[in-house]
């Protein structure tokens, strides 16, 4: 046969590389033999044709790794143990039980601990986590001790992938545990017996647009009451309802207040930077106390982490003559400058252009940023440190599906010395090298719009110090802030969870928010200003016939009151505890088949969301 592709060299060479990966009866993939005998797919394709190859389709399982070998589990340490047999003592008497332990306290090695049982059972178990950056690590982690047992799902999966593991969860019985993000609570399970919700205090955890609108954490604990499945909350920083639930003896709660190894929990040094202005001890948004500490890291060859929560470069680009900015044409907002393709975008409706030459209103070619990004500070960083590697993480930087696994593999293994990013830098990732943590600018979350701004800033603000010192020694976290007395910076520092949720809740029962009263946002949308307002003030009206003691606010525009040309307009129900939700939903629903009746309003797009938080 080879004597006769004598004028097919390509193909001849082709057949002895076939030959060399053959072993036995094993199938060759026509990728891999590509590759191997460095020809293309026409060169395959001629060998099929002349009846030399016989190719064939054959069903790989995505979704289960037969090959992955299980390891032994870690023996835990005496606080961690005590922690486990809590959790057990509370499952059995049938709650739900929030696990609070500080950061790096080896709360995975519980819940791998809980898993190992469940599987043992032939159960299965769901693993929510609220970031789908966290799921690459922990995968491994699991596959390493549960071989092929593991299936994962979430967005980043194409449809063919997730439709694989759909099949999976609802034709077996066998004992499998699922991990993924909060479309995985809406899986058709079998034989769940276990739910776990890592993070549990995480907004990403919400959903809001499209339908259905609901939070994966509050599904978790009404899925495990329908199925009769034990449900364990975990977090360094609980969210006040979780919290609050403990308190009421409506949850359990179990503490876990020793780092594993019983390390030292980060140093944390509030920076106030606008002294350092004063004294010009800053370069570009890096004080001097944060560049010394970076270069001690550097030199004992440790790794940093950067906080800035906004990407992009700068979120406005300034005339610095006439002071206009920039607007996005479909959206009541300012488009965000991004430096490296020269561009303006808008982050809510996508839209971008090319940054103009001179100011559109006054010819002035005096333009400047204003405020900053992850994009800037990974410019200054490396203006400060030319000759050492950065990294960045953000939306912009991890659209891929294995980009995020990328980032974090160049940072466990060294090639990385800096990492700067969003929020997504603060949800669980485990960096053994990094000894310090600095936070650019805390003060853009304290002044944020929304009742829960100072809780969510102490979330933040804890969770990415958790990042710093998470083996031998002690980590160093610097927060740099024009307030550097502010109540929560100064409880983060001290790591006072417990001042936090009493300051937040006499917050709260004064000004009835949750978790004292319910909210209920209704939604309206339109491209016409006077219409949707028309519309949310019909709304409110109607509204106001409802019984005594629920409150009625709005009709209001909201911070950024046009998306995509569309007006939006806010209406807020509040209700006590001593109302039944599904009375106050009925009349909702009462109202809302009233509203859509009306000629005037057929345009308008009304949502309605439970719990908006």
């Amino acid at each position: 046969m080879l004597d006769d592709m004598t004028r097919a060299p390509k193909q001849r060479d082709t057949v002895m590389s076939l030959f060399m990966l053959q072993t036995g009866n094993n199938l060759v993939t026509s990728k891999l033999l590509q590759d191997r005998a460095g020809v293309s797919r026409a060169t395959i394709k001629a060998l099929i044709d002349k009846n030399i190859f016989i190719e064939e389709e054959q069903a790989i399982d995505r979704v289960l790794d037969e090959k992955e070998q299980g390891s032994e589990l870690f023996e835990l340490q005496p606080a961690q143990q005590e922690a486990l047999n809590e959790i057990r003592e509370q499952f059995a008497a049938g709650k739900t039980t929030l696990l609070h332990g500080v950061t790096s306290s080896g709360k995975t090695e519980i819940y791998v601990r809980l898993i190992q049982e469940q599987l043992e059972l032939g159960n299965q178990v769901l693993y929510l986590l609220p970031e789908i950056a966290l799921t690459t690590q922990l995968i491994s982690r699991l596959k390493h001790y549960f071989k092929h047992q593991v299936l994962v799902y979430h967005s980043r999966y194409n449809l063919n992938e997730r439709l694989e593991v759909w099949n999976h969860v609802i034709e077996n019985k066998e004992p499998y545990v699922i991990v993924g993000a909060r479309s995985a609570i809406l899986l058709p399970f079998q034989n769940v017996k276990l739910i776990i919700v890592d993070e549990e205090h995480e907004t990403s955890f919400k959903q809001f647009d499209p339908d259905p609108r609901y939070h994966a954490r509050d599904a978790a604990v009404v899925l495990g009451h329908m199925k009769k499945a034990d449900v364990l909350l975990g977090s360094a920083t609980p969210s006040l309802e979780s919290y609050y639930n403990t308190t009421l003896g409506k949850y359990g709660l179990v503490e876990l207040k020793e780092r594993y190894g019983k390390v030292l929990m980060p140093e944390i040094q509030i920076i106030d930077i606008k002294d350092k202005h004063k004294r010009k001890k800053m370069k570009g948004h890096f004080s001097d106390s944060l560049i010394e500490q970076m270069q001690e890291a550097f030199k004992n060859n440790n790794q940093v982490i950067l906080f800035q929560n906004r990407r992009g470069y700068a979120p406005i680009l300034e005339c610095n003559t006439c002071g206009n900015a920039p607007q996005c044409p479909n959206c009541d907002v300012s488009l965000t400058f991004h430096q490296y393709k020269k561009q303006l975008r808008c982050h809510y409706c996508g839209y971008h252009t090319i940054v103009p030459p001179e100011c559109p209103s006054c010819s002035s070619t005096s333009l400047d940023t204003k405020g900053f990004g992850t994009q800037q500070i990974e410019e200054e960083f490396k203006e400060l440190f030319p000759d050492l590697k950065i990294a960045r993480m953000d939306l912009d930087t991890t659209r891929g599906k294995n980009s995020i696994e990328k980032i974090i593999e160049q940072i466990d293994t060294g090639e990385v010395h800096c990492l700067v990013g969003t929020q997504m830098l603060t949800k669980g990732l485990d960096f053994r090298n990094v000894s310090l943590v600095g936070v650019l600018s805390a003060d853009t979350m304290l002044n944020f719009p929304d009742f829960r701004a100072h809780e969510r800033c102490f979330h933040l603000l804890t969770q990415v110090s958790g990042r710093a010192g998470r083996t031998a020694e002690r980590g160093k976290v610097l927060i740099q802030s024009y307030n550097p007395e502010h109540q929560i910076l100064q409880q983060v520092s001290t790591y006072d969870y417990g001042a936090m949720f009493k300051d937040q809740l006499e917050d709260r029962y004064q000004f009835k928010y949750p978790p004292y009263q319910r909210l209920i946002r209704l939604t309206f949308k339109n491209r016409d200003y006077n219409t949707t307002l028309q519309a949310g003030q019909w709304f409110v009206n109607a509204l106001n016939q409802i019984e005594h003691g629920v409150e009625v606010l709005g009709p209001e525009f909201p911070a950024v009151a046009r998306v995509r040309n569309l007006y939006q307009v806010h209406v807020m129900v509040k209700m006590g505890k001593q109302h039944h939700p599904n009375t106050i939903k009925d009349y909702i629903r009462k109202v809302k088949r009233s509203f859509e009746s009306i000629k005037g309003f057929n345009s308008v797009r009304c949502n309605v969301d439970i719990d908006c938080y």
